[in-house]
């Protein structure tokens, strides 16, 4: 904690860490989604490219670290990864691909229901039924995550030799 931290009174406490049932709880179902998602048919890189995007939307740096090596080690690239915040302005994604971000942001901005249906109609196009609720979980599960994270700030560190 820095010196305006504390004569602010911000010390957050890592709320995973002060509640772990809950925490538990929550990886547990991201576990069963990761299933939902897999009996899909939904590839690593698509579920970690919605993890990407909805962290981006909420600005979890930690999530964001987190993910970016999860999609890389699952043969992403990081030309995809480097615009995937334009990812409507680009050619490097399927049409898959395009539907499942689409109803990621849609997940995570859910008030915005012109949004949501534009999103909801460019999943129907390429996604079946399953494809769509496991994007779905996916996309609330990452949310949480998020939450949890910037809530707590959990950091992000150098990682050994950089």
């Amino acid at each position: 904690m820095n010196g305006t931290e504390a004569a602010r009174g911000e010390r957050r406490i890592y709320i995973d860490k002060q509640s772990p049932k809950a925490y538990h709880a929550l990886v547990a179902a991201s576990d069963a989604v990761r299933a939902v998602a897999e009996e899909a048919g939904l590839g690593r890189t698509l579920v970690e490219l919605v993890n990407l995007r909805v962290s981006q939307i909420n600005g979890c740096a930690f999530c964001l670290d987190v993910h970016t090596r999860a999609a890389l080690r699952a043969g992403d690239t990081a030309r995809r990864l480097g615009v995937l915040a334009a990812w409507r302005d680009t050619e490097v994604f399927t049409a898959q691909e395009r539907g499942a971000l689409a109803l990621a942001e849609a997940t995570t901005n859910p008030a915005d229901a012109a949004l949501q249906d534009s999103s909801y109609a460019l999943a129907r196009e390429t996604l079946s039924d399953d494809e769509i609720a496991a994007v779905i979980w996916v996309a609330v599960t990452i949310n949480a995550f998020n939450r949890v994270s910037i809530m707590s700030k959990h950091p992000v560190r150098a990682l050994p030799g950089q």
